[in-house]
């Protein structure tokens, strides 16, 4: 992997962390396109923790209020809408990591995000962060369970559980973003784990640049999204990944350029 391709791929992971098309997918399917072949294992974990810095940067008032008071409700909603996607980690481990070598079910994954996206845009609900319960935290949660599989969106799972759940559409947003703290810290150190079994950890320059650029795309991708789910212009997200769904769809079945 050189820098060129590090940099595109530290931009993806920025951007699609936070827009609702599925940064796990994404990442999958421009391996793919690059032909990646060596592990890139260690590279996803740099570029995980990039992308979380951000969120600290633009969410730090609430992130501090949370740490000068841990315990308190919206700490323990967030934890409760963090178990779901531990369990199913812990336990279907290797199947998860089958989906992200194969990309095999991309295109089922990605047209389940354009549908959920779709609903997403129409719903207009009122319930804030005070009226938040640990019933819609758990469905929350398990929505972001089934974001594991790659090319299903966390953020556009987790925002569509919040509206289904009845919150606003800033509460919702604001939940799935900081709910993407654990999540993020999570994926990393499963993935740090196996890194460090396999010693297939090296910083290189490539690496280095990827970071970077994983940090600057995600600090615009989620300014970006705080405006865009105000104007309920996630439609346009599910056009993207229904056509995405059907270009995958043909190569793995017709083509066969980069889904052998």
């Amino acid at each position: 992997m050189n820098i060129f391709q590090a940099v595109i791929l530290g931009i993806i992971q920025g951007i699609t962390e936070f827009l609702p098309v599925s940064s796990s997918g994404h990442l999958v399917l421009f391996q793919k396109l690059f032909r990646i072949q060596e592990p890139t294992m260690f590279f996803d974990v740099v570029l995980h923790i990039g992308t979380l810095i951000p969120v600290f940067i633009i969410f730090w008032d609430k992130i501090f209020a949370l740490v000068k008071k841990p315990f308190q409700k919206y700490s323990y909603l967030i934890i409760v809408a963090t178990l779901p996607a531990v369990i199913v980690a812990l336990l279907f481990s290797d199947q998860i990591e089958n989906l992200f070598d194969s990309g095999k079910f991309l295109a089922p994954a990605f047209s389940f995000t354009g549908i959920i996206l779709l609903y997403a845009d129409k719903a207009a609900n009122k319930k804030n962060d005070e009226n938040i319960s640990f019933g819609d935290s758990l469905a929350i949660g398990f929505m972001q369970a089934v974001a594991i599989i790659p090319g299903v969106s966390r953020s556009g799972s987790t925002i569509s559980a919040s509206l289904a759940c009845g919150l606003n559409k800033n509460s919702a947003a604001k939940f799935s973003f900081i709910l993407s703290i654990p999540a993020i810290i999570g994926a990393a150190v499963l993935q740090l784990k196996n890194v460090i079994a396999n010693q297939n950890f090296s910083f290189s320059l490539p690496i280095i640049f990827g970071f970077i650029a994983a940090i600057f795309s995600g600090y615009l991708s989620i300014r970006f999204m705080l405006k865009l789910i105000n104007e309920s212009k996630l439609k346009f997200f599910s056009y993207y990944v229904f056509v995405l769904a059907f270009f995958i769809f043909v190569d793995q079945f017709f083509l066969k350029l980069f889904f052998a």
